[in-house]
Order: C-alpha cells, then sequence, then structure tokens
C-alpha cells in the first residue's frame, strides 16, 4: 500500500492524475486504478469526483499529511535501530559537475568515518534530482541553488560559488570588450531550461545585451568544446571538474559585472531525514572549504553570498 500512498501524494502535490502520472512515470488511468484500490482499503473517499475532475476533500486532506508520515517512516525502514548513522544506505543526488571533486572528496572522509555506510549517487539535473528529493527517492541532492523559493520541509546549505566567464575561441583577437564578444559572435547558450541557463537569461536581460543564438544545449563542457570549435562564444560557470580549459579556447572576465551560481546540499528537515545525511553535509562543507585554488578561480570561490559582484 506504500506505493497507493505514494501515488495518492504526488496527486495531492501537481493537482491532477495526469500530471501526477507523468512525474512518476504511470498512465492516468494506472494513477486512477491506486487512487480507487487505497480508497477501498481506507473505507472512504479521498476525491470529489465531478465527470472528469476530481478535487481532494475533506476526509483526502485530513489523509495528506499521515500519508506522508508513513512515507517518510517507511523510507527509514532500512536504518538499523542500534546505530543507524553509522551503517545503511545513503542515497545521495548530484549533479554532474560536482561528482569529480566536490561529492568524491566528501564521500571519501565519509567512508573513512564510516565504513559500514553504503552509498549510492543517482545523477541528473538539478530540477529532476530536487523531485527526487521531494518524492523520497534520495536523500539528500548537490545541486544547483534553484532560482526560487525552497518549500518549508527543505533546507540549504550553500557550498561553493562559481562565476561565469565568457569562453571565446583562441582565434578570436584579444579583447576585455566581453559585452562586444556576445553581441557580434555568435552565441553558444547555456539552456534555458536548467538552473545555470536561467542565470544566463537573467544576466543578459538585466545588462540589457542581445545575442546571436547559433547552438543551445545544457552541457558545460559541450558548450567548451563548440567553443574550441571556433563556433562561438560562450557563458559558462568556471567549474573545477572543467580545468584546466582546452588550449583552443580563452577566457574573458565579466570584471564588476561577474555573476555566480551557488552549489549547495538540499536535504529535508532533520527530523524526516537519516541520520547520517548530517554527517555527510559536515564532509560536504569540509570537502568545499578544501577546494583547490586555480589562477582562474577568484578567492571567493567557497560559499558566500551570491549574486553580482561590484568593485569597492
Amino acid at each position: 500500500m506504500i506505493g497507493e500512498l505514494k501515488t495518492f501524494i504526488a496527486v495531492c502535490k501537481h493537482g491532477t492524475f495526469a500530471a501526477a502520472g507523468d512525474r512518476i512515470g504511470l498512465t492516468q488511468s494506472a494513477v486512477s486504478s491506486q487512487i480507487k484500490r487505497l480508497e477501498e482499503a481506507l473505507g472512504f473517499e479521498l476525491f470529489d469526483r465531478t465527470g472528469r475532475s476530481a478535487t481532494l476533500n475533506v476526509a483526502g486532506q485530513t489523509t495528506l499529511p499521515r500519508a506522508e508520515e508513513i512515507c517518510a517512516l517507511f523510507a527509514k525502514l532500512g536504518e538499523l535501530p542500534e546505530d543507524n548513522a553509522t551503517r545503511g544506505l545513503l542515497r545521495i543526488g548530484s549533479i554532474a559537475s560536482a561528482q569529480p571533486t566536490l561529492l568524491a572528496r566528501a564521500l571519501e572522509k565519509l567512508r573513512k568515518a564510516f565504513p559500514l555506510v553504503r552509498v549510492h549517487v543517482s545523477p541528473g539535473v538539478s530540477m529532476r534530482l530536487m523531485d527526487d528529493l521531494d518524492a523520497g527517492k534520495i536523500d539528500a541532492a548537490v545541486i544547483i541553488r534553484p532560482p526560487f523559493g525552497l518549500p518549508s520541509d527543505l533546507t540549504w546549505q550553500a557550498l561553493i560559488h562559481e562565476p561565469y566567464v565568457l569562453v571565446v575561441p583562441k582565434a578570436l583577437p584579444v579583447t576585455k570588450d566581453w559585452r562586444a564578444l556576445i553581441q557580434q559572435q555568435p552565441f553558444l547558450r547555456y539552456d534555458r531550461a536548467s538552473f545555470g541557463g536561467r542565470m544566463v537569461e537573467g544576466f543578459l536581460r538585466r545588462e540589457a545585451v542581445s545575442v546571436n543564438d547559433a547552438i543551445e544545449i545544457d552541457e558545460i563542457p559541450g558548450l567548451i568544446h563548440l567553443a574550441s570549435k571556433g563556433l562561438g562564444v560562450a557563458l559558462v560557470p568556471l567549474v573545477e571538474a572543467h580545468l584546466p580549459l582546452p588550449s583552443g579556447v580563452r577566457v574573458v572576465s565579466l570584471g564588476e559585472f561577474t555573476f555566480y551560481r551557488e552549489i549547495g546540499l538540499l536535504q529535508r528537515k532533520p527530523r524526516v531525514s537519516p541520520p547520517i545525511v548530517a554527517h555527510f553535509a559536515e564532509h560536504l562543507r569540509e570537502a568545499a572549504d578544501a577546494q583547490p585554488g586555480n589562477p582562474l578561480l577568484p578567492t571567493r570561490g567557497r560559499a558566500g553570498k551570491s549574486g553580482r559582484l561590484r568593485k569597492p
């Protein structure tokens, strides 16, 4: 019945049976069948049905927080009661760029401190990992800070800030005029559906910079590679995992207009989060503090106030 409860929670969150099915990988009819089974088991209806629409009724509103609590408790059953902070399974989601650097350093420390803890890392983009955390599929996620407010049941721990720079083909004449380069050269765009791409779009709008869009993708290494082949210029975050940059590109600083993407840990609040997550968060903070220096990275690489930087 846990599956039915999770489906019920998804319907409440996403508003319709169809939307919930899209999120959890079920057809609308399968969602409807699961809700019907749950109602039969409970002995009362959860939704008022009118034609094709279904609205959560009073009984459903009462049931929802109980269902969420049951699912949270079920997720914790794998923890051994005698010492659930030192063994069991830790499920982490992580964006690709953090896995070989920040995450790897944190897991090295965690495994030394808690050798009986098993770790499963799920790769993905920030939005999908947020959904996985909300659905209880993972315990915490290393992602880009969302450009919108976080639900009240989640907590955010800032770790590092990565500066955006303009990556240009090395064959172009040397200049510090990033604005002219963006406006005059084909623009390689960081996918606007991603959190990082939304930051680029916000910067272009804020600074009133017009671009000649050429290619749009959601892979930072891909953007850098395209620039190295002379296909255009790209605004990308300077990420430790992607250094050193290819010899075919050059970095142009945005100077006082530099903006940053914030990388951090998103997790549920402690009362519904496995105890091992707190230890992982501590090691992740240590890993961020130990981030190697690089002449291309400003000293403000660690967590601090994010946003646009102005010269004093």
